[in-house]
């Protein structure tokens, strides 16, 4: 069976877990790593090491044919030039289609809004010059997502997604925004109920299709879950999503 590993932080790779179930039939190996929560607030040496380790730990374990690295944090911060890895990018030029307004957001970490390599990467796209794209830091809002607070907390979720985005989006006039932190998703409907002429731009299908036309589906799926840290909340958390898979413990 063709097997796939996905890994982020914590839970922000279930947002991809779940359009390549759509797509595809594979043995999917789930690793939150949240010994490592959060990548935004780590320095590039720091994520280097982490991915680096991560990524030979998880070949050591599983053997994978393919490898999900579902974090937009490290895909943009590092170059990673490994076959079988693929990272998540921002949907920019797609959001840059859609927009109206020609003003597009890219809600993301920290450490992925600040960087150098995310400033690289728009200018190789050769936007039209009418384009224009605005960094937000997205930080407080995957915090509340990897905590559990998205499922037990809406309210302070609105909040927070009020004082985050409500001036920007008004002041620079904009209409679409790429979700850059595959936790995101996850606060996609209260951001669409909040900012209801806004596009919020989710990468994980187009993820999703790429891994559907580099290995080879299956007749039947399955997805074991492993984590770093403390389990039983991960296991908490999974479980008010619905998933009831077993988590076991795997550290880097």
């Amino acid at each position: 069976m063709s097997r796939v590993v996905v890994f982020d932080s914590g839970l922000g790779s279930l947002s991809i877990i779940r359009e390549m179930q759509k797509v595809g039939k594979y043995e999917i190996i789930y690793f939150g790593d949240q010994e490592s929560f959060p990548y935004g607030k780590k320095s590039k040496k720091q994520l280097a090491k982490i991915i680096k380790d991560s990524i030979e730990k998880l070949r050591e374990e599983f053997s994978p044919d393919l490898i999900v690295m579902g974090s937009n944090t490290p895909t943009i911060m590092l170059d990673i030039k490994d076959g079988d890895v693929i990272g998540v990018r921002p949907p920019i030029l797609y959001a840059a289609n859609i927009s109206k307004t020609k003003n597009i957001g890219i809600l993301g970490t920290e450490s992925a809004v600040q960087s150098r390599e995310l400033s690289e990467y728009i200018k190789k796209l050769n936007l039209d010059s009418d384009i224009n794209v605005h960094k937000i830091n997205g930080s407080q809002l995957v915090g509340l997502v990897e905590s559990g607070k998205f499922l037990t907390n809406i309210p302070l979720c609105r909040k927070n997604i009020q004082e985050i985005l409500s001036s920007v989006i008004e002041e620079k006039g904009i209409d679409t925004i790429t979700l850059s932190s595959t936790h995101l998703p996850f606060l996609r409907k209260i951001m669409e109920k909040k900012f209801p002429s806004v596009k919020f731009v989710d990468p994980a299908k187009t993820v999703a299709e790429k891994i559907s036309k580099t290995i080879k589906s299956e007749s039947k799926s399955q997805l074991k879950i492993f984590a770093s840290g403390d389990i039983s909340k991960f296991q908490q958390n999974l479980s008010m999503l619905g998933i009831q898979n077993k988590v076991r413990p795997l550290s880097i």
